[in-house]
């Protein structure tokens, strides 16, 4: 198949661009000694927080490839399946960890640029982002190739149409090893960077009354911190199994479909294609100095929506040529772009304070915190419909044009192609989710060594605007979460089929195991987001004792002669994360399991669609209400409603500290859960088969 070496070609370009940002960031000034050393306190705390996750997380990987073993010795999986998870798993911590590295490096470099000009900072914060971003497709392409290889090599024997059908059905499993990482680095740095930041806001600019990223506050570095490994390293991995599930969960309905090699080859060549869309699209990201947000958030638009046009026009001919006579295919891959810009435009009219509902917010501060709240999640709420109405759209869209009026499996690869048209442009995407932490954590900077206010005046800027960029993040992480469900879902009953060729599978919803199944697939993200809510909570409880112990027993740190201990709030928010990650990741890989040994094949398919469902509506309105609440506290902070220190501005930071772990750890955890679940449910398909008791 031509197709993947053009994928092995994609997966090189996107490393290599990669390495050039990287190295293109490193040479920038750090600034001053005192900036330095602050980036190094940062880097340090980060560093040992992912050795000491990643330390709890191979125990849970080696567990798990020892159950795939045992498996595939009775006859239950393939004996690639165990590696494969093992790998699909390196792959996405390393991304993740690569990310995070840059960040960590490139914090103190946006400050010193930002105080150059704010196209400066814009440049370097952007460039640290891309390392992340083309990090993630780099290292997903390079995945899929090696096993693609791998699997081509052991079965040459066999035809080509079976061939590819066993290798499309091997590497499906992979994923399962990418979303078990994801959910631990997203859940743990979720924890970690929320338990910090209430912590520091609560006691800091609540109590104490002492303004954002004051370096007297001693959670201040562990929220530094946790703006890396939740948002950098988190959503790394996070969108790492989202781009690479896509992509095999295509490639295998492709075969269900009967389109064959060629139908295997269009998702790759789509994804590969990305990297060059995304390559070129960076380079349009330039503002000038004073730029208002609008003018910021459009030069980085520019860049996402240039990669996507250049992607709207190589897909036509991609289909053209692969598969002539289904053309309507190219209409599933627009829908899916189409319905990735949307979602990024609905989330940004939510979440932005250029825009009325986050301004409406802001007034409902002059009232108290309550209205504050009330009026956040409201705007939450009514944030879910447009999305809902979005991706349903383009699920009727990329269904029917693809033929599934005629043939159910054509629909079912046409939503697939959705979803890989999506995610596409996932370099240049992720970069601009990425580069909100790094400009959070130059205005951290910026404040604790004292540099000049118009320098903090221009990392704010960037800060207000990363809000909304990882705002805008999310909800495209979200949906495309969601369209992936739907065909990793498709993916499942077809492996079932294939396990069980005579099987006839009752998804009615009379009967008693899809409805039981149903509700318990409903309930199952308000589950996880409880545990998750609860686990930020008890960490932040510590902090917040933490730092008001300090407060009172460390003479001279109010008077800013005496430093505060910082590495005990990091080492607190570490312990607590890696403790308090293990109940909600371990319920996404528990419960599919259990319902399909009780409820069978019917109970699983039913389990997966209604926690897509009440997942993917769960997690957009976190997010949005999360992001609303920041953003309307940071127009507060800008002069707004009586401005920084009134009591509208307590108000709003109260609202805030209840959003951060909505948008931080919980809303964006239960897009990883909606797939993690389905990816178990497809590596266990056979033993639930083989033992299920209804």
């Amino acid at each position: 198949m031509d197709a993947i070496y053009f994928v092995s070609m994609g997966s090189l370009l996107g490393i290599i661009f990669a390495w050039v940002m990287f190295l293109r960031v490193k040479k920038q000034p750090e600034g001053t000694s005192e900036m330095a050393r602050i980036s190094e306190a940062v880097r340090k705390g980060a560093n040992a927080y992912l050795k000491r996750q990643y330390s709890g997380v191979a125990i849970f990987f080696i567990a798990v490839f020892c159950i795939l073993l045992i498996m595939a010795f009775n006859g239950f999986l393939s004996f690639f399946t165990p590696f494969a998870f093992l790998t699909g798993g390196f792959f996405s911590g390393l991304s993740g960890f690569i990310g995070m590295r840059t960040a960590t490096m490139a914090n103190c470099r946006t400050a010193e640029g930002a105080s150059k000009s704010l196209n400066k900072g814009l440049q370097v914060a952007f460039s640290a982002g891309s390392v992340m971003g083309f990090t993630v497709v780099g290292l997903g392409l390079l995945d899929l190739s090696i096993w693609y290889f791998i699997l081509n090599a052991a079965f040459q024997h066999l035809p080509v149409e079976q061939r590819i059908t066993e290798i499309t059905a091997n590497m499906l499993t992979f994923g399962m090893g990418a979303s078990s990482m994801a959910l631990f680095a997203r859940v743990g740095g979720g924890i970690f960077t929320k338990a910090a930041d209430v912590g520091a806001d609560l006691v800091g600019k609540v109590e104490a009354g002492i303004p954002e990223d004051d370096p007297r506050n001693p959670a201040v570095i562990a929220d530094n911190v946790g703006d890396n490994v939740g948002d950098v390293a988190g959503m790394g991995a996070d969108l790492y199994e989202s781009y690479v599930g896509s992509i095999v969960s295509t490639a295998a309905l492709a075969v269900a479909a009967g389109y064959g090699v060629k139908g295997v080859s269009i998702p790759m060549l789509l994804a590969a294609l990305g990297v060059v869309a995304s390559v070129i699209g960076t380079f349009f990201v330039k503002t000038e100095e004073g730029a208002s947000q609008k003018n910021l958030l459009k030069a980085l638009r520019t860049g996402t929506y240039i990669s996507a046009a250049i992607i709207v026009v190589a897909a036509y001919f991609i289909i053209k040529m692969m598969l002539p006579g289904h053309m309507g295919l190219y209409a599933a891959v627009l829908s899916g772009l189409i319905a990735g810009v949307l979602i990024g435009a609905i989330t940004e009219y939510y979440t932005s304070d250029t825009y009325s509902p986050t301004k409406k917010l802001a007034e409902s501060s002059e009232t108290g915190a309550a209205t504050v709240i009330i009026s956040g999640l409201s705007l939450g709420m009514l944030s879910t419909v447009a999305p809902v109405i979005i991706v349903s759209i383009s699920v009727l869209v990329s269904y029917y044009c693809s033929g599934g009026a005629n043939d159910f499996n054509l629909g079912l690869y046409g939503i697939g192609l959705s979803a890989v048209g999506m995610l596409s442009t996932l370099g240049i995407t992720l970069a601009t989710d990425a580069y909100g932490p790094i400009a959070d954590n130059a205005g951290g900077i910026a404040e604790m060594t004292h540099m000049d206010a118009s320098v903090r005046q221009r990392t704010d800027a960037l800060d207000s605007l990363g809000n909304t960029t990882a705002a805008t993040g999310k909800g495209f992480a979200i949906g495309s979460a969601a369209l992936t469900a739907l065909a990793l879902i498709a993916s499942y009953v077809d492996k079932v089929h294939q396990i069980q060729p005579d099987l006839n599978l009752d998804l009615t919803i009379t009967n008693p195991k899809v409805l039981v199944g149903l509700f318990i697939g409903g309930v199952l993200p308000f589950l996880f987001a409880a545990l998750t809510m609860e686990a930020v909570g008890k960490a932040a409880q510590s902090i917040v004792l933490e730092v008001r112990r300090q407060f009172k027993t460390i003479a001279g740190i109010m008077e800013g002669k005496a430093e505060p201990d910082y590495a005990s709030c990091v080492d607190m928010c570490t312990k607590s994360a890696q403790k308090l990650m293990i109940a909600p990741a371990m319920i996404a890989v528990i419960i599919p399991i259990v319902i399909g040994l009780l409820l069978g094949p019917e109970g699983v398919c039913a389990l997966l669609a209604g926690n897509t469902v009440t997942g993917f509506v769960l997690a957009v309105m976190m997010a949005n209400s999360g992001g609303a609440w920041d953003n309307a506290k940071k127009y507060i902070e800008q002069g707004a409603h009586d401005g920084k220190g009134s009591s509208q501005h307590k108000a709003a930071v109260v609202g805030d500290t209840v959003g951060d772990p909505f948008k931080d750890t919980s809303g964006p955890s239960i897009n990883i859960l909606i797939k993690l679940t389905s990816m178990v449910s497809i590596v266990f398909a056979s033993l639930v088969l083989a033992f299920h008791l209804l």
